[in-house]
């Protein structure tokens, strides 16, 4: 037996041992429950199940504040006909409830009995080990857990007198995952994700200002190691006693330059969702019919990207057992794909592309982003920003919305600088950056070669469903953009 196929059985035996054996269940009561369902004529229909164990501390002023541990539970089915899709889900794991939501959802097809493929096939990610099948939580004990906050808090007041306050947070989750289809695909995951946060307030002369940074994927506790925390530690203290020189910024149309990494945020946002397989089928997003035409600036190649290993939005399979894939979105400025869940690509008439997901058994799956990042270009960073005659330097980002029909985005920039004639001259606080993305992809002038991704922080959200994603890009100069200021 190769070590590639060894992963997807660990993998199904964990699954079977959460899911299904404690509940007096197998795979045939799965494959009875669609039967069940397809006593009426159905496209399709899957039951996902999923378990989650997830844990969380968080320190404020030297004294764990908080503490959560909770465990979650339970499965949806689904069934589609044509374009219509009826879900019913349940936390009580039982062949009684199994057969009861089949019932339920039968309900949108016409009578007469379809036709179903039952057996449990292959895992169709067979081999894929895009990260270690472990419980991330068991990796440090609570002490030790409770111990590393309380060294990030003395880090950070040992760094500066200016530093007043600190919060630091730890969280993770152990996530076992089921899915069995219609056609006879059977598929499992084991999902670890963690996550560390620090954030600290500094004051001087009456003025309060704040820094953070964090990270995270999919692996044990145990590699917050004293460095990695040091890491975020020095980093969100320079970001705090920065943010106290910094002045109002600007405001008016400039050039623009973006900083790799964590700025992705602005990309998932204004293109990502964008081309998304549910809003074009719909004709909704601002890319829907454009398949083959330029929408971007020459040497823009976006991508999503769900097989990098232990990162934060990567899956062995999606959330309808597909395996997740490399998809070039935007190739050198021209659109190519749309990420797609089952039932968008069937409509489209396009292949599954890796991208269903859901954020928990009580949902629907739908067509999400992965890890979406734009490619490395050839310029040297210091370049880009010495190109600037007059213009903003947006380092990093907080918050920001987008309307996805229109393509309009407003982000905050919660590091940025004010640069002219190619030097930074200050720090700028309150910059805010407006614009349509179709329209900025098309202003793009230079890029870097420093694609960097982020560090495993990002959440994203979607008709009410949050999932963990990753976003990345190098150093782009964008020559058109409003930017939205105090000063």
């Amino acid at each position: 037996m190769n070590t590639l196929t060894d992963h997807t059985l660990l993998r199904l035996d964990e699954a079977r041992r959460l899911l299904l054996a404690p509940y007096g269940i197998d795979e045939s009561t799965l494959q009875r429950t669609l039967a069940r369902a397809f006593e009426h004529k159905l496209d399709y229909a899957d039951i996902y199940m999923q378990y989650t164990r997830s844990e969380g501390w968080s320190l404020e002023e030297g004294l764990v504040k908080s503490g959560s541990f909770g465990i979650e539970q339970g499965f949806g089915i689904r069934a589609v006909q044509g374009d219509k899709t009826a879900f019913a889900y349940s936390d009580d794991i039982s062949e009684a409830r199994l057969m009861e939501a089949a019932g339920t959802v039968r309900g949108i097809a016409r009578q007469g009995r379809g036709r179903v493929k039952l057996g449990g096939g292959a895992n169709p990610a067979d081999g894929r080990a895009l990260y270690d099948a472990i419980d991330p939580l068991a990796a440090l004990d609570s002490i030790a857990k409770v111990e590393l906050l309380k060294r990030a808090d003395a880090l950070a007041r040992a760094k500066d007198p200016r530093v007043a306050q600190v919060m630091a947070s730890l969280s993770g989750e152990y996530d076992v995952v089921m899915v069995m289809r219609s056609d006879g695909v059977l598929a499992a995951d084991v999902r670890p994700l963690v996550r560390f946060n620090v954030s600290v307030i500094a004051e001087q002369n009456g003025r309060r200002e704040t820094g953070s940074s964090g990270g995270g994927g999919r692996y044990p506790l145990s590699e917050f190691d004293a460095a990695t925390v040091e890491h975020h530690v020095d980093e969100a203290v320079r970001q705090a006693l920065l943010n106290l020189e910094s002045r109002p910024a600007p405001a008016g149309e400039m050039s623009v330059v973006l900083g790799s990494g964590w700025p992705g945020i602005l990309l998932h946002e204004a293109i990502g969702h964008g081309l998304e397989g549910d809003f074009n089928r719909k004709g909704s997003s601002a890319f829907a019919g454009r398949l083959g035409q330029r929408v971007a600036s020459k040497g823009v190649t976006v991508l999503d990207d769900g097989t990098l290993e232990r990162r934060r939005g990567s899956l062995n399979v999606d959330d309808e057992g597909n395996a997740t894939q490399r998809t070039v979105l935007i190739e050198d400025g021209i659109l190519v794909d749309y990420m797609q869940d089952t039932l968008n690509a069937r409509l489209m008439k396009r292949a599954p592309t890796g991208n269903a997901r859901r954020e928990s058994y009580a949902h629907v799956p739908m067509p999400r982003m992965t890890n979406t990042y734009m490619l490395a270009g050839d310029k040297d960073p210091q370049e880009i920003v010495a190109s600037l005659d007059r213009g903003l330097y947006a380092v990093n980002f907080g918050g920001g919305q987008v309307d996805i029909t229109s393509g309009k985005f407003v982000f905050s920039a919660s590091e940025a600088w004010w640069v002219e004639k190619g030097k930074l001259q200050y720090p700028v606080k309150g910059a805010t950056l407006i614009g349509n993305g179709p329209d900025a992809l098309t202003h793009v002038s230079m890029i870097g070669r420093d694609l960097q991704l982020d560090p495993g922080v990002g959440t994203c959200g979607k008709e009410g469903q949050s999932v963990p994603v990753g976003v990345g890009q190098p150093t782009l100069r964008i020559d058109k953009m409003t930017v939205g200021g105090t000063g």
